[in-house]
Protein backbone atom coordinates (compact mmCIF):
# COMPACT_ATOMS: atom_id res chain seq x y z
CA UNK A 1 0.00 0.00 0.00
CA UNK A 2 1.26 3.87 -1.04
CA UNK A 3 2.28 5.54 2.12
CA UNK A 4 0.02 8.61 3.30
CA UNK A 5 2.75 11.44 3.31
CA UNK A 6 0.31 14.15 3.87
CA UNK A 7 -3.53 14.91 4.72
CA UNK A 8 -5.04 17.86 2.64
CA UNK A 9 -8.71 19.35 3.78
CA UNK A 10 -9.46 15.94 4.74
CA UNK A 11 -8.48 14.02 1.70
CA UNK A 12 -5.36 11.88 2.26
CA UNK A 13 -2.36 12.35 -0.10
CA UNK A 14 -0.19 9.20 -0.81
CA UNK A 15 3.26 9.36 -2.47
CA UNK A 16 1.39 7.72 -5.14
CA UNK A 17 -0.94 10.44 -5.92
CA UNK A 18 2.08 12.35 -5.94
CA UNK A 19 3.50 10.75 -8.66
CA UNK A 20 0.07 10.64 -10.54
CA UNK A 21 -0.18 14.13 -10.47
CA UNK A 22 3.26 14.58 -11.95
CA UNK A 23 1.92 12.21 -15.07
CA UNK A 24 -0.86 13.81 -15.42
CA UNK A 25 0.90 16.74 -15.84
CA UNK A 26 3.79 15.67 -18.31
CA UNK A 27 1.22 13.52 -19.73
CA UNK A 28 -1.66 16.32 -20.74
CA UNK A 29 0.32 19.60 -20.95
CA UNK A 30 -2.10 21.60 -22.74
CA UNK A 31 -4.87 21.41 -20.52
CA UNK A 32 -5.85 24.86 -18.53
CA UNK A 33 -4.93 25.14 -15.11
CA UNK A 34 -9.09 24.84 -13.98
CA UNK A 35 -8.97 21.89 -16.42
CA UNK A 36 -5.96 20.46 -14.74
CA UNK A 37 -7.53 20.73 -11.64
CA UNK A 38 -10.21 18.56 -12.32
CA UNK A 39 -8.02 16.15 -14.08
CA UNK A 40 -6.45 15.82 -10.79
CA UNK A 41 -9.79 15.48 -8.71
CA UNK A 42 -11.12 12.89 -10.97
CA UNK A 43 -7.79 10.87 -11.23
CA UNK A 44 -7.33 10.55 -7.49
CA UNK A 45 -10.54 10.18 -6.62
CA UNK A 46 -11.24 13.37 -4.86
CA UNK A 47 -14.54 13.68 -5.35
CA UNK A 48 -17.74 14.55 -3.46
CA UNK A 49 -19.98 11.40 -3.04
CA UNK A 50 -21.95 12.66 -5.82
CA UNK A 51 -18.89 12.56 -8.15
CA UNK A 52 -18.24 16.10 -8.22
CA UNK A 53 -14.73 17.41 -8.37
CA UNK A 54 -13.61 19.35 -5.10
CA UNK A 55 -11.84 21.88 -7.23
CA UNK A 56 -11.33 24.38 -4.73
CA UNK A 57 -9.18 21.81 -2.32
CA UNK A 58 -7.77 20.37 -4.37
CA UNK A 59 -6.80 23.53 -6.39
CA UNK A 60 -4.94 24.86 -2.95
CA UNK A 61 -3.33 21.47 -2.89
CA UNK A 62 -1.64 22.06 -5.73
CA UNK A 63 -0.59 25.23 -5.04
CA UNK A 64 1.41 24.04 -2.27
CA UNK A 65 3.39 21.52 -3.79
CA UNK A 66 4.24 23.90 -6.80
CA UNK A 67 5.82 26.17 -4.35
CA UNK A 68 7.59 22.89 -2.70
CA UNK A 69 8.82 22.55 -6.34
CA UNK A 70 6.72 19.36 -6.80
CA UNK A 71 5.07 20.35 -9.93
CA UNK A 72 4.34 23.34 -11.90
CA UNK A 73 1.17 23.96 -12.92
CA UNK A 74 -0.41 25.64 -15.95
CA UNK A 75 -0.63 29.45 -15.74
CA UNK A 76 -3.94 30.93 -15.00
CA UNK A 77 -5.85 32.58 -17.56
CA UNK A 78 -7.14 36.06 -17.34
CA UNK A 79 -10.86 36.43 -18.66
CA UNK A 80 -11.20 39.41 -20.23
CA UNK A 81 -14.70 41.16 -20.19
CA UNK A 82 -15.93 44.41 -21.97
CA UNK A 83 -16.64 47.66 -19.72
CA UNK A 84 -20.15 47.35 -20.60
CA UNK A 85 -20.60 43.66 -19.67
CA UNK A 86 -18.64 44.06 -16.69
CA UNK A 87 -20.62 47.10 -15.06
CA UNK A 88 -24.08 45.42 -15.64
CA UNK A 89 -22.97 42.54 -14.36
CA UNK A 90 -22.61 44.61 -10.80
CA UNK A 91 -25.49 45.86 -11.33
CA UNK A 92 -28.34 45.47 -7.90
CA UNK A 93 -32.21 45.79 -7.84
CA UNK A 94 -31.63 48.10 -4.39
CA UNK A 95 -35.40 49.78 -3.44
CA UNK A 96 -34.80 53.42 -2.57
CA UNK A 97 -37.65 52.64 0.22
CA UNK A 98 -37.54 50.09 2.89
CA UNK A 99 -40.02 47.36 3.19
CA UNK A 100 -42.02 46.96 6.11
CA UNK A 101 -44.42 44.80 7.58
CA UNK A 102 -44.69 41.61 9.18
CA UNK A 103 -44.44 38.38 7.52
CA UNK A 104 -47.87 37.77 6.75
CA UNK A 105 -48.45 40.56 4.26
CA UNK A 106 -45.44 38.87 2.76
CA UNK A 107 -46.80 35.14 1.87
CA UNK A 108 -45.82 33.16 0.44
CA UNK A 109 -42.40 33.26 0.94
CA UNK A 110 -39.90 31.05 -1.19
CA UNK A 111 -36.10 30.10 -1.46
CA UNK A 112 -34.88 29.88 -5.27
CA UNK A 113 -32.02 28.66 -6.46
CA UNK A 114 -29.35 30.97 -7.75
CA UNK A 115 -27.87 28.92 -10.36
CA UNK A 116 -24.48 29.70 -12.18
CA UNK A 117 -25.05 32.84 -14.59
CA UNK A 118 -26.87 36.19 -13.83
CA UNK A 119 -28.70 35.10 -11.13
CA UNK A 120 -25.63 33.86 -8.86
CA UNK A 121 -23.36 36.80 -9.78
CA UNK A 122 -26.00 39.30 -8.60
CA UNK A 123 -26.23 36.61 -5.41
CA UNK A 124 -22.64 36.89 -5.39
CA UNK A 125 -22.81 40.77 -5.76
CA UNK A 126 -25.40 41.15 -2.61
CA UNK A 127 -23.37 38.85 -0.13
CA UNK A 128 -20.16 41.10 -0.87
CA UNK A 129 -22.02 44.32 -0.24
CA UNK A 130 -24.43 43.68 2.57
CA UNK A 131 -23.08 40.48 4.62
CA UNK A 132 -20.17 41.10 7.41
CA UNK A 133 -18.29 37.94 5.82
CA UNK A 134 -18.54 38.81 2.21
CA UNK A 135 -18.75 36.21 -0.50
CA UNK A 136 -15.67 34.24 0.47
CA UNK A 137 -14.97 31.04 -1.24
CA UNK A 138 -16.37 27.39 0.30
CA UNK A 139 -15.58 24.11 0.40
CA UNK A 140 -17.71 21.21 -1.28
CA UNK A 141 -20.96 21.31 -2.36
CA UNK A 142 -23.21 24.44 -1.69
CA UNK A 143 -26.62 25.77 -2.48
CA UNK A 144 -27.24 29.91 -3.11
CA UNK A 145 -30.54 30.78 -2.87
CA UNK A 146 -32.94 34.11 -3.05
CA UNK A 147 -35.16 34.81 -0.32
CA UNK A 148 -38.20 36.27 -2.63
CA UNK A 149 -41.80 36.77 -2.09
CA UNK A 150 -43.59 36.75 -5.40
CA UNK A 151 -40.64 38.25 -7.70
CA UNK A 152 -39.48 40.77 -4.39
CA UNK A 153 -35.82 39.72 -3.43
CA UNK A 154 -35.27 40.15 0.08
CA UNK A 155 -31.90 38.61 0.86
CA UNK A 156 -29.62 35.71 0.21
CA UNK A 157 -28.96 31.99 1.86
CA UNK A 158 -25.96 29.79 1.51
CA UNK A 159 -25.76 26.32 2.78
CA UNK A 160 -22.01 24.34 1.88
CA UNK A 161 -19.62 21.70 3.35
CA UNK A 162 -19.81 21.98 7.42
CA UNK A 163 -16.96 22.05 9.32
CA UNK A 164 -13.96 19.49 9.16
CA UNK A 165 -13.74 19.33 13.05
CA UNK A 166 -15.96 20.47 15.46
CA UNK A 167 -15.21 19.10 19.03
CA UNK A 168 -18.94 20.27 20.49
CA UNK A 169 -20.76 18.88 18.23
CA UNK A 170 -18.47 15.79 17.77
CA UNK A 171 -19.10 15.02 21.00
CA UNK A 172 -22.78 15.28 20.65
CA UNK A 173 -23.45 12.92 18.00
CA UNK A 174 -20.97 10.91 19.58
CA UNK A 175 -18.86 9.39 16.30
CA UNK A 176 -15.61 8.78 16.06
CA UNK A 177 -12.70 10.33 13.60
CA UNK A 178 -13.38 7.44 11.21
CA UNK A 179 -17.07 7.83 11.03
CA UNK A 180 -16.41 11.54 10.82
CA UNK A 181 -14.34 11.50 7.83
CA UNK A 182 -16.88 8.84 5.90
CA UNK A 183 -20.06 11.10 6.93
CA UNK A 184 -19.18 14.44 7.01
CA UNK A 185 -20.76 15.24 3.98
CA UNK A 186 -24.34 14.29 5.51
CA UNK A 187 -23.98 17.40 7.35
CA UNK A 188 -24.67 21.16 5.62
CA UNK A 189 -23.67 24.39 7.34
CA UNK A 190 -25.73 27.47 6.74
CA UNK A 191 -22.56 29.21 6.12
CA UNK A 192 -24.40 32.19 4.60
CA UNK A 193 -27.97 34.28 6.12
CA UNK A 194 -28.52 37.30 4.93
CA UNK A 195 -31.47 39.62 5.30
CA UNK A 196 -31.12 43.15 3.12
CA UNK A 197 -30.77 46.01 5.18
CA UNK A 198 -33.41 47.57 3.52
CA UNK A 199 -35.97 44.93 4.20
CA UNK A 200 -37.70 45.06 7.85
CA UNK A 201 -40.46 42.19 7.81
CA UNK A 202 -41.12 40.57 11.28
CA UNK A 203 -40.44 37.07 11.39
CA UNK A 204 -38.98 36.88 8.49
CA UNK A 205 -35.75 35.16 9.42
CA UNK A 206 -37.02 32.43 11.19
CA UNK A 207 -39.85 31.91 8.35
CA UNK A 208 -36.96 31.73 5.82
CA UNK A 209 -35.32 28.77 8.38
CA UNK A 210 -38.39 26.60 8.79
CA UNK A 211 -38.67 26.85 4.95
CA UNK A 212 -35.12 26.00 4.29
CA UNK A 213 -35.62 23.29 7.02
CA UNK A 214 -38.33 21.51 4.89
CA UNK A 215 -36.67 22.52 1.42
CA UNK A 216 -32.77 21.73 1.42
CA UNK A 217 -33.24 17.58 2.14
CA UNK A 218 -35.28 17.33 -1.36
CA UNK A 219 -32.64 20.22 -3.38
CA UNK A 220 -29.63 18.62 -1.75
CA UNK A 221 -30.65 15.36 -3.25
CA UNK A 222 -31.86 16.60 -6.70
CA UNK A 223 -28.66 18.45 -7.41
CA UNK A 224 -25.66 16.23 -5.46
CA UNK A 225 -27.79 12.62 -5.02
CA UNK A 226 -27.93 12.57 -1.40
CA UNK A 227 -29.85 14.17 1.13
CA UNK A 228 -28.58 15.68 4.23
CA UNK A 229 -29.42 14.80 7.68
CA UNK A 230 -28.14 17.50 10.10
CA UNK A 231 -27.42 21.29 9.45
CA UNK A 232 -25.19 23.53 11.51
CA UNK A 233 -24.71 26.99 11.79
CA UNK A 234 -22.48 29.32 13.51
CA UNK A 235 -23.57 32.62 14.93
CA UNK A 236 -20.90 35.87 16.23
CA UNK A 237 -22.48 36.84 19.05
CA UNK A 238 -20.94 39.95 19.46
CA UNK A 239 -23.00 41.19 16.18
CA UNK A 240 -26.09 39.00 16.63
CA UNK A 241 -27.94 37.21 19.15
CA UNK A 242 -28.90 34.16 17.48
CA UNK A 243 -32.96 35.01 17.94
CA UNK A 244 -33.78 33.61 15.04
CA UNK A 245 -32.37 29.91 15.32
CA UNK A 246 -34.11 29.99 18.40
CA UNK A 247 -36.94 30.45 17.03
CA UNK A 248 -36.82 28.19 14.51
CA UNK A 249 -36.07 25.41 16.84
CA UNK A 250 -32.20 24.73 16.02
CA UNK A 251 -30.27 23.48 19.47
CA UNK A 252 -27.61 25.78 20.96
CA UNK A 253 -24.46 23.63 21.51
CA UNK A 254 -22.55 26.26 23.04
CA UNK A 255 -18.98 28.28 21.24
CA UNK A 256 -16.49 27.51 18.90
CA UNK A 257 -12.71 27.27 20.24
CA UNK A 258 -12.31 30.43 17.74
CA UNK A 259 -9.97 28.47 15.16
CA UNK A 260 -10.71 28.00 11.02
CA UNK A 261 -11.76 24.96 9.16
CA UNK A 262 -8.19 24.71 8.20
CA UNK A 263 -6.85 25.51 11.06
CA UNK A 264 -4.96 22.46 11.95
CA UNK A 265 -1.66 23.91 13.90
CA UNK A 266 -3.50 26.07 15.93
CA UNK A 267 -1.98 29.31 13.77
CA UNK A 268 -5.10 31.56 13.18
CA UNK A 269 -7.38 32.89 16.05
CA UNK A 270 -10.88 33.89 15.27
CA UNK A 271 -14.03 35.16 17.19
CA UNK A 272 -15.71 32.34 18.73
CA UNK A 273 -18.94 31.45 17.61
CA UNK A 274 -22.15 30.40 19.04
CA UNK A 275 -23.32 26.37 17.29
CA UNK A 276 -26.71 26.09 16.31
CA UNK A 277 -27.90 22.24 15.04
CA UNK A 278 -31.27 21.42 13.48
CA UNK A 279 -31.42 17.78 12.75
CA UNK A 280 -33.32 16.92 9.49
CA UNK A 281 -34.01 12.92 11.19
CA UNK A 282 -34.80 12.08 14.22
CA UNK A 283 -32.26 9.54 14.17
CA UNK A 284 -29.70 11.24 12.66
CA UNK A 285 -26.91 9.96 14.77
CA UNK A 286 -27.53 6.43 13.67
CA UNK A 287 -27.08 7.74 10.18
CA UNK A 288 -23.31 9.44 11.22
CA UNK A 289 -22.16 6.67 13.02
CA UNK A 290 -23.19 4.25 10.23
CA UNK A 291 -25.57 2.30 12.41
CA UNK A 292 -27.95 2.88 10.08
CA UNK A 293 -27.87 3.19 5.91
CA UNK A 294 -29.96 5.54 4.21
CA UNK A 295 -32.83 4.80 1.32
CA UNK A 296 -33.63 7.84 -0.49
CA UNK A 297 -37.50 5.80 -0.28
CA UNK A 298 -37.51 7.07 3.21
CA UNK A 299 -36.67 10.50 2.44
CA UNK A 300 -40.56 11.54 3.39
CA UNK A 301 -39.82 9.88 6.99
Amino acid sequence: MSEIIRKSSGKEITSKDIETIKWARKRYPQLSHEEFVKTVCEIIEWTTPAGAPKSTACKKFLKEIEKEGLIELPPIRAKKKSAHKEKRELELTITNEDIIGIVGDFSPISLEIAYVGENLKRWRKYVSEYHMLGDKLVYGSRLQYFIKAGDQELGCVQFSASAWSLSNRDLWIKWDVEDRKQRLHLIVNNSRFLIFPWVKIKNLASTVLSIAIKQIRKDWLREFCYEPVLLETFVDTSHFKGTCYKAANWEYLGETKGRGRNDRNYEYALSPKAIYMYPLKGDFRKYLRGEKMYKVENRDE
